[in-house]
């Protein structure tokens, strides 16, 4: 299937690799590459010295394009994409932050830039910098999410309308009949974290990978409302930032209290059910199994085409 989006990244299949913390090494970005998609490095939980070994050994692993993905408020930004131009990576997805004061860089540097956004606002302002494509990430994804709880429903089309360049639609979207809807509304990709953090080559602990399978519609909140929602799984100390959220309100300084005890780590790479934050979408009450990255692709490609023919046989 060729869209903007497999042009632009030089890839066979529109799916995206999510680069989450904790998640997304180099096993499972070659992987996700090696089955035709894009896989991406997820430097917002490396160091300097890890994300570079990681770009190295996914570059031994796969010939295939490959991308990063970068949260620009890091404080070590620089540093971070110092070394990812100097590993010479042409593929630059950027986060959690204006991609306007790094791109003449990376554009300098002959990368394609992407950058993910939450509304039709932030959208507009990544084209007019000159970001190569956006993705457009809707309320049900995991991990951080946007202040306006607008859902990948609605913010795509309003999202395809307003812009000229390529979209990829993130959030919900775990399987083939998702992808097809995606494209429906008007996206050429998508991108998928909460599937892929459940397979082989995630670097998530096991129990993380387990509680995303044995996960249903209803089991993922949404903390931290007014400064910075999270969505993860319900679990002890989730439920406690809850109460204390809808009881005391809260502050910025208790919200960072609470988050930056490497909540994510914990959960996510350390298997902490009880003090850990598991960031998970919605989505992963689609998710049954934990099977390799490749498999993935391939099974998503193949629900798309059997949720594509079944629409075209019973449109009237």
């Amino acid at each position: 299937m060729t869209t903007r989006i497999t042009e632009l990244f030089s890839i066979d299949h529109p799916v995206i690799q999510g680069g989450m913390v904790w998640v997304s090494g180099w096993k499972l970005a070659s992987a996700v590459s090696n089955a035709g998609a894009l896989g991406l490095i997820g430097a917002g939980s490396m160091k300097i010295d890890l994300l570079r070994e990681h770009l190295q050994k996914t570059k031994s692993a796969t010939s295939k394009p490959f991308g990063v993905n970068i949260p620009l408020l890091r404080g070590d930004i620089d540093e971070l994409i110092n070394v990812i131009l100097d590993e010479q990576v042409k593929i630059i997805f950027t986060s959690a932050g204006h991609p306007g004061r790094h791109i003449e860089k990376f554009k300098k540097a002959g990368c394609t830039v992407i950058h993910v956004i939450a509304n039709v606002k932030q959208a507009l302002k990544a084209e007019e910098v000159g970001c190569d494509a956006i993705v457009a990430e809707g309320f049900e994804a995991g991990g951080h999410n946007g202040l306006d709880e607008i859902t990948t429903l609605a913010l795509i089309p309003q999202v395809v309308d307003a812009v000229k360049i390529p979209v990829a639609a993130a959030g919900g979207i775990a399987d083939g009949r998702g992808m097809l809807a995606a494209f429906a509304l008007g996206a050429e990709g998508v991108q998928i974290g909460t599937r892929f953090a459940a397979t082989v080559e995630s670097s998530a602990h096991e129990i993380y990978k387990q509680k995303i399978v044995d996960a249903r519609d209803s089991d993922t909140i949404i903390t931290y409302h007014n400064i910075l929602p999270v969505r993860a799984v319900k679990n002890p100390f989730m439920e406690q930032v809850q109460k204390e959220e809808i009881k005391k309100g809260m502050t910025r300084e208790r919200m960072m209290e609470l988050h930056a005890k490497g909540r994510e780590r914990k959960g996510i790479y350390e298997g902490n059910w009880e003090e850990g934050e598991m960031e998970m979408g919605q989505s992963s009450g689609l998710v049954h199994d934990i099977i390799p990255a490749g498999d993935v692709v391939q099974r998503m490609m193949q629900e798309f085409e059997e949720a594509k023919r079944k629409i075209l046989h019973t449109r009237p």
